[in-house]
């Protein structure tokens, strides 16, 4: 799934100047889809200080932008040494965007990412309750198993070559251009 998945919205890369909308994103979060995203009851300033961080962990974030806005968000964070070639994948959908196809696009896009990086597996930690995120891991035929209280999934992206390679770059080129826009509409209505 790509572009027009809701509404007027598209997903991109996060540049690193959008981390603000990251963090509003978060804050927007419902208390049980943030305790969905971060696996435990995650306050205001809890998220305000991960928010700050995510650019010191080196995170790559997509998100789902409507309206100048962060609407759902995944993040891709290489786990110890980068020779190991092992990341995480954290995903976040508002409530009102949630079981429409977003969450599935997210992944998507970060296993490509993961690939085009020369990752070769992808974990991502869910609450054992957590039967939504559950479902999209399956849908890349991720390897599901239980460690106290939780699922991890697990995904092999496959070697990168060309087409991954080029199709992600021209997803950045399209995704730089819908960010300056994105800027010039929250300016306008400033000035």
């Amino acid at each position: 799934m790509d572009g027009n998945l809701v509404g007027r919205g598209n997903v991109r890369k996060l540049w690193v100047t959008e981390i603000g909308l990251f963090r509003d994103h978060l804050l927007r979060l419902d208390p049980d889809s943030r305790r969905m995203r971060f696996g435990m009851a995650a306050d205001d300033r809890f998220v305000e200080d991960y928010a700050l961080r995510v650019n010191d962990m080196k995170s790559l974030v997509y998100g789902y932008v409507e309206d100048g806005e962060v609407r759902a968000a995944a993040e891709l964070r290489r786990l110890g040494a980068a020779l190991r070639g092992e990341a995480e994948a954290a995903f976040s959908v508002e409530k009102d965007y949630q079981d429409s196809g977003i969450g599935t696009d997210l992944l998507g896009r970060i296993i490509r990412s993961a690939r085009n990086r020369g990752i070769h597996r992808i974990y991502m930690n869910c609450l054992l309750e957590n039967r939504k995120m559950q479902r999209v891991a399956r849908k890349y035929e991720a390897v599901l198993h239980f460690e106290h209280g939780e699922v991890v999934g697990e995904v092999e992206p496959a070697t990168p070559n060309y087409f991954s390679i080029w199709r992600e770059a021209v997803e950045d080129e399209m995704g730089f251009v819908m960010a300056v826009l994105d800027i010039q509409r929250r300016l306008l209505p400033a000035a």
